[in-house]
């Protein structure tokens, strides 16, 4: 099959499959407060590490929701480790909730404070980065007209760690199990992993 995405048959594809082939992604657990000290939190599987010195990571949100308005705010962020035991509380966090209402609340989560910026990260998860935003950008399509997205980027200034997911000076990831999106409705984690020395 080839399809166009601006012509898609949606009969044959009721939905786009891009975010099914583009997988499985990192899922960005994302918590920011507004300049008002209302705390949002809410998962973007749009998200990654681009740059490693200095450390710069981004999510891109579609549409302006409570994340961009609060980071807008504050021009902070912080991203907490979305792992296979937390599936229901990163679910949860992913319904949209009134303005003022605590995610965290709603999902049986516990805030953790930061250390340089003001958004909590959430204390079940096993790392979390704390980040000052660089770049908020509104996405364009070729024909240079804008889209209803929003890539934030942001340089990690702190970062926290579970010691025992540390091996050798190492971060061990497969022991952390993080969460990934699939596309659709699906989800996977690192069941096996193989470690390679470098050529």
């Amino acid at each position: 099959m080839f399809y166009e995405p601006r012509h898609r048959d949606t009969d044959k594809l009721p939905r786009s499959p891009i975010n099914a082939i583009v997988a499985p992604r990192p899922i960005g657990w994302i918590s920011s407060v507004s300049s008002q000290g209302d705390i949002n939190l809410a998962p973007y599987s749009f998200f990654n590490v681009f740059c490693s010195n200095p450390p710069i990571v981004g999510f891109s949100s579609i549409g302006v929701k409570d994340t961009l308005s609060f980071i807008r705010d504050t021009m902070e962020f912080t991203y907490s480790m979305a792992t296979a035991d937390l599936i229901d509380q990163v679910h949860i966090t992913s319904s949209q909730s009134p303005r003022g209402a605590s995610e965290f609340t709603l999902a049986g989560l516990t805030t953790a404070p930061s250390r340089l910026v003001s958004a909590p990260r959430v204390a079940e998860s096993p790392a979390a980065l704390e980040c000052r935003v660089t770049q908020v950008t509104r996405l364009i399509d070729a024909a240079a007209q804008e889209c209803d997205a929003y890539l934030v980027l942001g340089e990690v200034i702190g970062v926290h760690i579970d010691d025992r997911l540390l091996e050798n000076g190492r971060f061990v990831t497969g022991k952390a199990a993080p969460l990934s999106r699939c596309g659709y409705n699906d989800y996977a984690t690192i069941l096996s992993y193989v470690s390679r020395t470098p050529a």
